[in-house]
């Protein structure tokens, strides 16, 4: 029955259309060696693989879609009024993010001057055909961690509004967390690191790890027009867990340079995560291991997914690891703090809070 279901979802895609084939880990497994193989080939080969029998109950995977699809179903008035703060929790509108400037600022409008004498072609840059929303681990507004960037209080719907929405999230993301630190404990092995590398106080003890609900409206993207679900790009962080429903739209791209590029569709797969890495892991191993370009495509019809942003804490530096270079293969970033990468990377993302003022 999968096998038969997978192919009626690749049927709903274009005859041109490539799909990529992914490595499956399954985090069941007693077989440690066998998971580090096939991950390490993963992150040699395109940065993307998927995770399987990660402890998350489908039950509870349901009900963050059905939460989810309620918060999005909500009139825009009510949805503003969640509006994402400058911790960045809470709701994002309808083209909020621009992950990829360059081409999403392809779009011509034609603007009259106020006495309809003139017209006047310019250049808008339109944003991501998504809207979202934040959730970061709860820290009180009267812990001195609040002070930090990405830190505070979550943006809560109200109860009446959407009963049980906050208990929810919070197991989903409690879960979550655990699945990105066995996950990381393989990525360490991968790494001929000591197997809790990135699972220690001062890097996923302290975590900076976001859940975002994103819902893709019944948009059909134009990439010759700069019209995206979401533009291309790479994600920030350590990696990211990202489970779908069975609506295709997720691409990626393995060779970013290369000309022209080629897209391939990662295929969804009930009850696993598709993980990928991010920018902070391929400047740890000097780009041994790979961020990889992705992007989002709308066919039209509406496509909900729920990432979960894994990065580690505030103070962490992210240099190279002693594994990855050498005196022919020397760094090739230099050493910077999560804290302050991040606020570089979100503040190229996201229109200003003021433009919604």
């Amino acid at each position: 029955m999968a096998a038969s279901i997978e192919e009626t979802l690749v049927q709903s895609l274009p005859d041109s259309a490539k799909v990529s084939r992914l490595n499956c880990i399954d985090l069941s497994t007693s077989d440690t060696q066998s998971s580090v193989c096939l991950l390490k080939q993963a992150c040699l080969d395109s940065g993307f693989f998927y995770v399987m029998n990660h402890g998350i109950s489908q039950e509870l995977t349901d009900e963050v879609f059905a939460q989810s699809k309620r918060l999005f179903d909500l009139p825009i008035e009510e949805k503003m009024k969640l509006l994402r703060n400058e911790k960045h929790r809470g709701y994002t509108p309808l083209l909020d993010d621009h992950l990829d400037p360059v081409n999403q600022i392809n779009v011509q409008r034609f603007m009259l001057d106020a006495e309809w004498k003139y017209g006047l072609y310019y250049f808008m840059d339109i944003g991501d055909y998504k809207e979202g929303y934040y959730i970061g681990i709860e820290v009180p507004e009267d812990d001195p961690e609040s002070e930090k960037p990405f830190n505070g209080p979550n943006v809560w719907p109200t109860t009446d509004i959407l009963p049980g929405w906050r208990q929810t999230m919070e197991k989903y993301h409690q879960e979550a967390l655990e699945v990105a630190k066995k996950i990381s404990r393989i990525i360490a092995l991968a790494l001929d690191l000591e197997c809790d590398f990135f699972d220690r106080p001062g890097m996923l003890g302290k975590p900076i790890a976001t859940l975002r609900l994103l819902h893709y409206e019944g948009q059909i993207s134009e990439p010759t027009k700069g019209i995206y679900g979401a533009g291309a790009h790479t994600d920030f962080g350590l990696i990211t867990l990202l489970a779908t429903d069975d609506v295709f739209g997720l691409q990626i791209c393995r060779d970013k340079d290369a000309k022209p590029q080629i897209w391939e569709y990662v295929a969804p797969l009930r009850g696993a995560f598709v993980v990928n890495l991010g920018d902070m892991l391929e400047r740890w191993s000097n780009c041994v291991f790979r961020s990889t370009l992705h992007r989002v495509l709308g066919n039209g019809q509406d496509r909900y997914s729920i990432a979960y942003f894994t990065e580690p804490s505030h103070d962490c530096v992210v240099e190279c690891l002693p594994t990855c270079q050498s005196q022919d293969n020397p760094p090739k970033f230099p050493p910077i703090k999560c804290e302050t990468y991040l606020q570089q990377r979100y503040h190229e993302t996201h229109s200003k809070l003021n433009s919604y003022k």
